[in-house]
């Protein structure tokens, strides 16, 4: 854990105390809400200021590693999908990333969800998701409504697959789909287009519930080339 005092002037010392704190957190077997030592300690430990500490631990904050907050010591933060978000983002911005790529990607990760949820999730579960399903059609005349429910469907199927890892990459895509499904919703030619996309859905939800693996990853591929279609309609993709 101890930065080298003789260490050349060129190091960087705060991503040195980054890699030391993420070491202690190890070492320590630090979780989630677990306290981490104080800035003097921590000073003290690794053989640099404070102020190299508290860029440190600005720096994991904003990588969601640690939980910093005003006359507290940090804590060991929950991790979310706040990160990846804007690195998805960013890579799209700057054209290091392009919309297909990312619907590609989503395409593969949840016709897994939907076959893992299937198979792993709880009446609790199930229920939400069919509520999820139900609010899009009972939304209809509120488009910014039918997609949050839209986002949460695809989430709460991804967190009934009991992998923790899936969950934060499809919430991490939220930022673009944000951007992306207003549009597709514009480029269905139809409301009667516009409520095949609502039944759709509630048909995926009713597969999942139905413990349907086979059914529910069909029906996934199904809505992914349908919103593909929109989107190249659209000029998006």
């Amino acid at each position: 854990m101890l930065i080298p005092a003789a260490a050349p002037k060129s190091v960087d010392f705060v991503s040195a105390a980054v890699t030391a704190i993420t070491d202690l957190i190890r070492d320590r077997d630090l979780k989630p809400g677990d306290r981490l030592p104080a800035e003097a300690t921590l000073s003290k430990d690794l053989h640099v200021s404070r102020t190299v500490v508290r860029e440190a631990l600005r720096s994991l904050a904003a990588l969601r590693l640690v939980e910093l907050g005003a006359g507290k010591r940090p804590t060991v933060a929950e991790l979310d999908d706040d990160a990846f978000a804007l690195m998805f983002q960013h890579g799209v911005c700057t054209d290091q990333i392009d919309i297909q790529q990312i619907y590609d990607a989503r395409r593969t990760i949840e016709a897994r969800t939907a076959t893992l949820a299937a198979l792993r999730r709880t009446e609790a579960e199930a229920r939400a998701i069919i509520m999820h399903a139900k609010a899009m059609e009972q939304d209809f005349d509120v488009p910014a409504k039918v997609m949050e429910h839209d986002l949460a469907l695809h989430l709460a199927i991804a967190r009934a697959s009991r992998n923790p890892v899936f969950a934060l990459i499809i919430g991490a895509f939220h930022g673009v789909t944000r951007q992306t499904w207003p549009v597709g919703w514009k480029s269905r030619s139809s409301d009667d287009e516009r409520h095949a996309m609502n039944e759709l859905h509630l048909q995926l939800a009713e597969a999942i519930a139905a413990g349907d693996p086979k059914v529910a990853a069909a029906l996934m591929d199904r809505h992914f080339d349908v919103s593909l279609k929109a989107l190249t309609r659209a000029g998006i993709i």
